[in-house]
């Protein structure tokens, strides 16, 4: 969850480390810090606790180098500060980290080089790895870090400089992504290629297991064992004019906006008019293999959960195959059953996400077939699973996610829509369902011209310290969803019930100070919906309703265009984000960087 960027080559590092630090801050924010290859081959080293411009404005104007590395902190061990700041260095010096990921066995291991005489400088595991390369007697950079990592136990995605090696970056990885950069004559690493995409779009992705060396003008790839590896480059589909705010106030702003294109690109190419379904050449499942699924079981973790929960419900009402959805944190501690017919789905934007990728490792070891819904291609999940499909939302640097939702839950839809006409969907369900599927990005369109009565809204809301969120059936995800946006990037307390259980226990804090978001779409369950709006009016409840029509019970509606009912959450919501996002504004939150999270959860 923190951000590593490294460089090699002819040019001034300084500069280039900081402009990757500031691409990858969404990934974490507490803390911040810069080494560089001197001349003589000294590290020099500036780190500062807070954002990059406050790294920034301490290193000085005389930083000269060509080679470096830097980092920025999202706090596991030690609280932010100078000194739990990366890069971490031994006691002389020799040998400087950056490091993400989480060592399981720190503790101890700094236990012991305490009891040898080693003295530590900060709180953080990671520094316990900077001792262990230094005090090495292996003859290579290469081998004194092979040799440390064969000491530790947990997860890591690691650039090392050393002093007397300052031709060179060594890196390793393990469970935490690393991402080579191939420029000319110049070697770039980074932990996202939004670090990368100004300077270079030819990388290398390590596999876990999997070290590196660069130097300015080439690089190699080994096992922690020292075997060679064979790496293909691959090319980046993404600009780094995607990775700007496109005159946005913020990346949320931005990438709500974005919405309507990123679902046309997911559609686009997709649908198969001919025979009312959709290509999905990467899932690798044969028609036989797909009518043979018995179950599917769908895991992910935060905002790919909830997408996971409303792919589940489209799964059973197309396919007509029982689904599911668990949170995969989850799921990798109960000792599941895995059943061999039953398809695995596992969901994450970043295809990193770590709780969600030692799933799928248990999961293959165990023989069960994984699909991944991911969208960052060449990602740690996209490479464990059988097959699956890329969500093609985008770059999605804002912490909280929006349009990476939204695809993901358009995917399902096409998934669904898939598997559904490969078993007994008819022609013209799978017509219906296609057609409105074409609609979304209009509509979306049409959502996001109400923003200014959503604004309005918001800050009517704004003032309340906790806030309730129901639906039914469809609507359920949704409200899950839509309580969590606001609960991240507001910090207003929010909570989401499925509106059937409202009289079994929360109608307790029903109250004029507890407004209720209620989703209210028209579907067989409007009267049912309607009956919950009137539980709530009798106990003077204040309530704003995402609905297709006014709702009469309501204080406030927010009048959403009608899909067809299975494809209708995809749009309920998108006014919720605008929602979560005006009130996060009128409370004057950081809203890209809400406090306490990062963007890619690469630690349990």
């Amino acid at each position: 969850m923190c951000g590593i960027v490294g460089y090699i080559g002819r040019r001034d590092v300084a500069p280039l480390l900081l402009e990757g630090l500031q691409r990858l801050e969404y990934r974490g924010y507490d803390s911040a810090g810069i080494v560089i290859t001197g001349k003589s081959g000294e590290l020099r080293t500036v780190k500062a606790k807070g954002r990059v411009r406050d790294l920034e404005a301490r290193v000085p104007k005389r930083f000269a180098g060509t080679t470096g590395i830097a980092h920025t902190r999202w706090a596991t061990h030690g609280a932010p500060s100078d000194a739990n700041a990366h890069p971490h260095a031994d006691a002389a010096g020799a040998v400087s980290i950056v490091h993400n990921g989480i060592i399981d066995n720190a503790s101890e291991l700094r236990a012991r080089l305490t009891a040898e005489g080693t003295v530590f400088a900060s709180e953080t595991d990671t520094e316990v790895l900077a001792h262990l390369i230094a005090r090495s007697q292996a003859d290579t950079l290469e081998q004194k870090v092979s040799e440390a990592l064969r000491s530790i136990e947990g997860t890591y995605g690691l650039a090392v400089l050393h002093r007397d090696f300052p031709d060179r970056i060594v890196v390793a990885r393990n469970g935490s992504p690393v991402v080579l950069g191939i420029g000319e004559k110049e070697m770039f690493v980074a932990s996202d290629v939004a670090a990368l995409v100004a300077h270079t779009r030819q990388v290398v992705t390590l596999a876990d297991g999997e070290m590196a060396t660069l130097k300015a003008d080439d690089f190699r790839t080994y096992t922690t064992e020292g075997s060679r590896t064979t790496a293909t480059p691959t090319t980046v589909e993404w600009e780094a004019e995607s990775y700007d705010m496109g005159g946005h106030d913020t990346y949320m702003h931005k990438e709500i906006a974005e919405q309507a294109e990123a679902v046309d690109r997911v559609l686009r190419g997709r649908i198969d008019d001919k025979f009312a379904t959709v290509h999905l050449g990467g899932l690798n499942l044969d028609p036989r293999e797909a009518r043979s699924v018995r179950r599917i079981k769908i895991l992910g973790c935060g905002t790919s959960y909830h997408a996971g929960q409303i792919g589940a419900q489209l799964i059973e009402e197309l396919a007509r195959i029982p689904a599911d959805a668990e949170p995969a944190s989850e799921f990798r501690y109960r000792n599941p059953v895995v059943d061999p017919d039953t398809l695995y789905v596992a969901v994450s934007q970043s295809g990193e996400t770590y709780d969600v990728l030692a799933a799928v490792q248990e999961l293959k070891r165990k023989g069960a077939r994984v699909l991944g819904v991911v969208n960052v291609v060449g990602s740690a999940i996209a490479r464990e699973a059988d097959g699956g499909t890329y969500v093609h939302a985008g770059p999605e640097v804002c912490v909280v996610s929006t349009k990476c939702f939204t695809n993901t839950v358009v995917a399902f839809a096409l998934l669904a829509l898939h598997l559904g006409r490969i078993r007994d969907l008819s022609v013209a369900d799978g017509r219906r369902i296609i057609e409105g599927l074409r609609r979304l990005p209009g509509q979306i369109d049409e959502i996001l011209k109400a923003e200014p009565e959503i604004k309005r809204l918001a800050l009517h809301f704004a003032d309340a310290k906790s806030m309730l969120f129901i639906g039914r059936v469809r609507g359920y995800p949704v409200a899950r969803e839509a309580s969590l946006k606001l609960k991240e990037v507001s910090y207003i307390h929010a909570e989401a019930y499925p509106a059937s259980e409202l009289k079994h226990g929360p109608l307790a804090l029903v109250e004029p100070a507890m407004p209720t978001v209620a989703i209210v779409p028209d579907d067989e369950l409007l009267e049912k919906n309607r009956a919950a709006l009137e539980e709530i009016k009798a106990r003077s409840g204040r309530i704003l309703a995402v609905a297709h029509q006014e709702q009469e019970k309501a204080d406030h509606t927010i009048i959403v265009p009608k899909n067809e009912d299975e494809l209708d959450p995809i749009l309920m919501g998108i006014p919720l984000q605008l929602f979560a996002y005006h009130t996060a504004l009128a409370l004057g939150r950081d809203i890209d960087k809400p406090r306490n999270l990062a963007k890619s959860v690469t630690v349990e």
